[in-house]
C-alpha cells in the first residue's frame, strides 16, 4: 500500500502556561513556552492537513480576545501579525487551496481554532468529540472548546467510532482521555522516500516527560490520570512494534529539532 511522501512540521504560534497542564502533579509555578503543532502530510490525492492551530479572528478582535482568550494564566503568541497557516504553508511552497483535507486531533482552541479555513474540504474528527462539542453547554467551553470555532454547516464532517485509516499511509487512533474523542495519529512514509514512520500523539502526551516517566497530562476531560497513562502505553507499544518513533505534541525542544530534521529530509519547511 502507498504511504506518505512528505511531512512538513508547523509552528502556528505558542503557549504560556503553567507545566501542570501538560503534567499531571508539576510545581504550581513551573511555566512552559509550548509550541502549537500543525503537521503537512503528502498523501496520494494531495496535502492532508493534521491540526490548525488558534481562531485568529478571535484573537484581534478586542472583545472576542477578552471573550475566549481573557485568560492571564494561560496566554496564546501568535508568530506574526499575519494569519499563520497562510504563512506557514506560503514559506513552504503549498497554498491554502492544495489542502485537500484535514485532520482534528481535538476540539480544543489550539487544535481546531483554524479550521474554518477549509469549510468544503473533508474533515476527520472522531464522532464522540464533535458530539460533545456540540452538546452540553456551557460544560465544552469551560475545556477550551469554543463552538464558534467549528460549528458550520458547510463542513465535511467524516466522523469515526475508533481507529481508522484517513488518508493511505495515515491512521487515526483514538486516545481519548485529554478530551473526549482525542486521536493521536500513525504515519507510514512510502517506500520511494525511504519508509519508516512516525507516531503522532499529540495532546495524549504533550512532553516527553510524559512519556518516559509515564505520567499523565494534566488538562483531562472525564478521565483519570491511570486512564491517560494507558492511552500513551498504548502508542508506545505501536511505536515500538513499527519502530517509529513517538512524538509528543507540545514539547519545546523535541519540536522545533524534529521540524528541522524533516525539512533536512524532504528539503521543505514551513518555519521561518
Amino acid at each position: 500500500m502507498p504511504g506518505v511522501r512528505e511531512i512538513v512540521l508547523l509552528t502556528l504560534g505558542w503557549e504560556d502556561l503553567p507545566k501542570s497542564v501538560s503534567v499531571q502533579g508539576a510545581p504550581a509555578h513551573e511555566r512552559l513556552r509550548e509550541p502549537v503543532p500543525g503537521i503537512l502530510l503528502r498523501c496520494d490525492g494531495g496535502w492532508l492537513l493534521l491540526d490548525t492551530g488558534f481562531n485568529t479572528a478571535l484573537m484581534r478582535d478586542a472583545a472576542l480576545r477578552r471573550r475566549f482568550y481573557g485568560d492571564p494564566v494561560h496566554r496564546a503568541i501568535l508568530p506574526g501579525p499575519g494569519e499563520p497557516l497562510e504563512e506557514a504553508l506560503a514559506f513552504a511552497g503549498i497554498e491554502l487551496s492544495d489542502v485537500h483535507a484535514v485532520g482534528l486531533s481535538h476540539l480544543h482552541l489550539d487544535h481546531a481554532g483554524g479550521l474554518r479555513h477549509f469549510t468544503g474540504v473533508p474533515v476527520h474528527c472522531q464522532r464522540r468529540e464533535l458530539e460533545y462539542g456540540l452538546s452540553r453547554h456551557p460544560e465544552p467551553e469551560q475545556h477550551a472548546i469554543f463552538r464558534v470555532d467549528f460549528d458550520d454547516p458547510k463542513h465535511d464532517w467524516r466522523l469515526a467510532d475508533g481507529d481508522v485509516e484517513i488518508a493511505p499511509g495515515v491512521t487515526a487512533v483514538l486516545t481519548a482521555g485529554h478530551t473526549p474523542g482525542h486521536q493521536s495519529f500513525v504515519v507510514d512514509l512510502d517506500e520511494s522516500v525511504g519508509g519508516g514512520g512516525f507516531v503522532f500523539a499529540f495532546d495524549a502526551a504533550d512532553l516527553t516527560e510524559n512519556i518516559e516517566r509515564e505520567v499523565s497530562i494534566g488538562g483531562r476531560v472525564g478521565a483519570t490520570p491511570e486512564e491517560c497513562v494507558e492511552q500513551v502505553a498504548r502508542l508506545a507499544s505501536i511505536a515500538a512494534r513499527r519502530g517509529y518513533p513517538l512524538v509528543p505534541g507540545h514539547d519545546p525542544v523535541v519540536w522545533p529539532a524534529l521540524t528541522a530534521q524533516l525539512a533536512d529530509r524532504f528539503g521543505r519547511t514551513g518555519a521561518r
